[in-house]
């Protein structure tokens, strides 16, 4: 798709997963924000909506841009302000605030639906960092960005989508029982297209292409494993069939992800296109020292988790820990139990003191998984860790003895290209993706057999491993060498100056 002479092409860019989580979709965005807007050529802008909070108006807009004269200068700070505030608001501080929230939350969206089924559209408004720095950079940038990105992150303008995505996504669900899903359209005039990280509850306007960044199908052709399953399913489905019918463009994040959406759409293949997620900068193959391995675990276990054990991993300073480490989210979508019976096995083949790592928040329908972790977490020797930083987690990365993806299904999983950047060894569950993203450079195993997870992992820890552990680190760093933003922002420019216009 090409601007027009002289003309920046300009995406809005959603940046709703920004605000929660260190990795996976919300480190994705960011670093999708920054890559692009170092491009020559292209203009980003971020569309900030909440994922259940209703946002205050920002500044108003004229044919996509910011209108000068739309108000007046003494009032745009105390505007702006009050968009940050609703974007991280709590409970209302009393009881008619608390019902007028409640109201607004549903009857603002549903308002938008039946308007622009009628032919209008939902106004979107600006948001400019200016004088609002520390809310922008901490709240959606920092967890994966450099400081150094400070200043490009800073020169943007970002756009303001009032209603929450939760309850747009449930009117589509519910309008969708009878008969026919609705969405608000977005008045989006001014920007050539709308990139979305999710299949999105909303309708671009005008001539603005709409692009979805789709992850995974997990939530159709995976359903028992999502929570809330019915309506998660539904969800997915009903918005992706509407972004398909609004002829929307879908980059997916790896070939087998791609083939899954067209198991599900094939009518959409002529506008697929396979683009690899991005690697942050924090993950690299510098040699850095083990000696700070105990104390990040110690410090940064899940306060909500029964740890009674590990006092001794920093009793000595700077004392070697041997380990294996699992990064994901805590549901049984990733098969943290067979993990956990593998290591049991390899602890009790000759083992014994190693110590197995997990990191992530708890997710949906953990508790079965805890009460698993529970006996080892008290006793010493497993450790659940969340809110590690990146540089921290590339330590842990480096010094594992294997960093194992287990996972039943994934639509990329990061951890084991992080892994490989780091200098890790990794070994991973044989489905399809893994392969792909993966290629030689893991260890595999079936994720449904136990006694061969524990075989793959502890022939890669033996005293005789050592020649196929150096193959696999020299590997490893050519394959996550694929995943650099500078080999993947190319395909992005490529692919978005290519669209044919709406």
């Amino acid at each position: 798709m090409s601007a027009a002479p002289g003309q920046n092409l300009r995406v809005l860019l959603e940046m709703r997963p920004a605000l929660d989580g260190h990795s996976g979709i919300p480190q994705e965005t960011r670093l999708l924000f920054r890559g692009l807007s170092g491009l020559e050529g292209i203009e980003v802008i971020g569309l900030l909506q909440s994922g259940n909070l209703v946002l205050e108006k920002g500044l108003p807009l004229r044919n996509g841009r910011l209108d000068e004269g739309g108000i007046e200068s003494k009032d745009r700070v105390d505007r702006l302000s009050r968009v940050v505030v609703s974007l991280q608001q709590g409970a209302a501080s009393h009881r008619l605030e608390h019902w007028r929230k409640r109201m607004l939350k549903w009857l603002g969206p549903a308002s938008s639906v039946i308007r622009s089924a009628l032919g209008g559209s939902e106004t979107l408004t600006a948001f400019l960092p200016a004088s609002f720095e520390d809310f922008v950079w901490r709240g959606l940038f920092a967890k994966s960005l450099p400081p150094e990105d400070f200043a490009i992150v800073m020169r943007g303008e970002f756009r303001v989508m009032r209603w929450p995505w939760s309850v747009v996504n449930a009117i589509g669900v519910a309008s969708g029982y009878l008969g026919h899903s609705l969405y608000p359209r977005l008045d989006t005039s001014g920007h050539d297209v709308l990139l979305v990280e999710t299949p999105y509850p909303g309708r671009p306007s005008g001539r603005t292409r709409l692009v979805v960044r789709y992850h995974d199908a997990i939530p159709l052709l995976m359903p028992h494993t999502v929570k809330h399953r019915g309506y998660h399913r539904t969800m997915h489905l009903q918005a992706l069939r509407r972004n398909a019918a609004d002829g929307a463009w879908f980059a997916c994040v790896s070939e087998a992800t791609r083939q899954d959406l067209l198991s599900v759409l094939p009518a959409v293949e002529p506008r697929t296109i396979t683009i690899p997620n991005m690697i942050s900068h924090h993950f690299h193959g510098a040699e850095e020292p083990a000696d700070r391995i105990a104390e990040i675990i110690w410090s940064r276990r899940n306060r909500h988790a029964p740890h009674d054990g590990g006092a001794e991993l920093v009793s000595v300073p700077g004392s070697t820990v041997r380990y294996l480490l699992m990064v994901s989210t805590i549901e049984p979508r990733k098969n943290h139990a067979a993990l956990l019976d593998a290591w049991e096995l390899i602890r009790s083949a000759g083992h014994a003191d190693l110590q197995l790592v997990c990191v992530g928040a708890l997710g949906w329908d953990h508790d079965t998984i805890l009460e698993r972790f529970r006996p080892w977490l008290r006793r010493g020797g497993l450790h659940l860790l969340q809110d590690v930083p990146a540089a921290d987690l590339r330590l842990l990365y480096r010094h594992a003895l294997v960093t194992v993806s287990p996972s039943f299904g994934e639509g990329f999983d990061f951890s084991g290209v992080e892994a490989m950047r780091s200098g890790g060894i990794v070994a991973a569950s044989d489905i399809r993706v893994h392969r792909e993203v993966y290629d030689d450079a893991a260890e595999y195993f079936s994720p449904y057999a136990v006694a061969d997870m524990a075989s793959v992992i502890g022939s890669l820890i033996s005293p005789d491993a050592a020649p196929r552990r150096a193959a696999l680190k020299a590997r490893g760093a050519e394959v996550a060498a694929r995943y650099l933003p500078e080999r993947i922002l190319p395909r992005w420019r490529e692919f978005l100056e290519q669209l044919p216009p709406r």
